[in-house]
């Protein structure tokens, strides 16, 4: 077997690189307005009277155009510079949140109005995404990957333990206005900071818009283990919303001590995530793809947790196992997907896999809509722990998955597929 190289360089090589402390910057700065955007959105709709039905109202249209919009975004980012689309999203980010701090600030929203510029929001999201999975790959050598990976993921998961805090007492304080308005100009330096970066346009003779996308569903169809991890992750996504983000407050409030336990819960789960980053600085498996993909079933543990209503210790010690396996699975898969990817075809493929992940919102909420009524919040619990754990299984026994290794010195280029062009055991 092949040794994956090598102890791990020191961060501070990585921080060497000026476009990747460029990046690095508009990440953290961009991470500290987007982790008090969905408190204050949420007080945006009920200062004007809004109830449920607008929130959810307001929710769903900042969600329905990343599904809607994400495969042009991953089209464009495969045909032009990624950090002239950056600054673009960035750019579109900013009028949108400014333009509804405004709004909001001055008294005249609506539910409707906020639900146009969570739109516009949204539309911004599905260019910059794609976009900013194959920069990282243009800015980065391809060994030093994972850590550039963890480390951009560092700083917002660091964010989301204060984030909501801070955020929480400037909308008591001052109200949802000035978070959205700080929200506005962090995306605003960001697009700044971003656009500097200057980055090369991927494919230097692009074919018209059909070809591309029809090349681009060929290339995602043709490697099995990024279609099958895209499907697992859709499975897991739904039953991970259906199961800790809807019921998790709910089964909470029953069986244990309501909102404080809540927040315990959630907490220990951030400090998962956090944990897991700072795992993934350090450790570099050589299998990179059964990591992410293993790592990933953790999700399971919290809401088998919780349906069995055993004591909150283990609940606080599942969340944050989950927590970490979540960020090892994403840093593991971004740098799997980073080397095994042509650079010309990243922004398509990063598209794809983000189209089924982000169908799964709406999966997660029909789960539930349809379970409610039949069955307890434990049942539905134990259904989604299965689902998540039935999708890594099946997930596990794709040959392809033992194939996406880590990249060493002495590998050979990575053919179009994905896959060296000789494997060695």
């Amino acid at each position: 077997m092949k040794i994956a190289d090598e102890s791990p360089k020191p961060i501070s090589t990585l921080l060497k690189i000026a476009s990747f402390r460029r990046f690095v910057s508009a990440n953290l700065i961009s991470a500290t307005g987007s982790a008090m955007a969905p408190l204050a959105l949420a007080y945006a709709v009920i200062e004007q009277g809004g109830g449920a039905g607008s929130l959810g109202l307001v929710l769903a249209t900042n969600t329905v155009p990343t599904i809607v919009f994400l495969l042009a975004g991953g089209l464009l980012a495969d045909r032009l510079s990624r950090s002239r689309l950056l600054f673009m999203g960035n750019l579109l980010a900013a009028g949108a949140q400014g333009a509804l701090a405004v709004t909001v600030a001055t008294g005249h929203a609506t539910a409707v109005s906020i639900a146009a510029y969570g739109f516009l929001s949204g539309t911004a999201a599905s260019f910059i995404v794609p976009a900013a999975q194959g920069a990282v790959a243009q800015i980065v050598p391809e060994q030093q990957l994972q850590q550039a990976n963890a480390l951009l993921r560092l700083p917002s998961n660091a964010v989301k333990v204060l984030g909501p805090v801070v955020g929480g007492v400037i909308v008591a304080a001052s109200g949802a206005a000035w978070a959205l308005a700080w929200d506005a100009f962090t995306f605003a330096v960001a697009a700044v900071l971003l656009l500097g970066l200057r980055l090369d346009a991927p494919l230097v003779t692009p074919g018209d818009v059909l070809s591309d996308l029809r090349a681009g569903w060929a290339g995602f169809w043709s490697r099995t283990w990024l279609w099958t991890y895209t499907a697992a992750g859709t499975v897991l996504v739904a039953a991970w919303l259906a199961g800790f983000q809807l019921l998790g407050p709910l089964v909470a409030a029953g069986q244990y001590a309501g909102a404080r336990d809540w927040g315990l819960i959630q907490a220990a789960f951030t400090c998962g995530l956090l944990a897991g980053t700072l795992v993934c600085l350090r450790w570099k498996p050589y299998r990179l793809l059964t990591v992410a993909v293993a790592a990933g079933g953790a999700l399971a543990l919290p809401l088998a947790a919780m349906a069995c209503t055993v004591p909150l210790f283990l609940v606080l010690l599942a969340a944050a196992l989950a927590g970490i396996g979540l960020d090892v699975a994403i840093v593991a898969w971004t740098t799997a997907f980073q080397q095994r990817v042509p650079q010309a075809e990243q922004g398509r493929m990063s598209a794809f896999n983000g189209v089924g992940e982000r169908l799964a919102i709406p999966v997660g909420y029909l789960i539930i809509a349809l379970a409610a009524h039949s069955w307890s919040s434990q049942a539905v619990l134990l259904t989604c722990a299965g689902m998540i754990a039935a999708a890594t299984v099946l997930n596990l026994c794709v040959p392809d998955v033992y194939r996406i290794n880590r990249l060493t010195p002495d590998d050979q280029p990575r053919t179009t597929n994905g896959h060296r062009p000789v494997e060695q055991a």
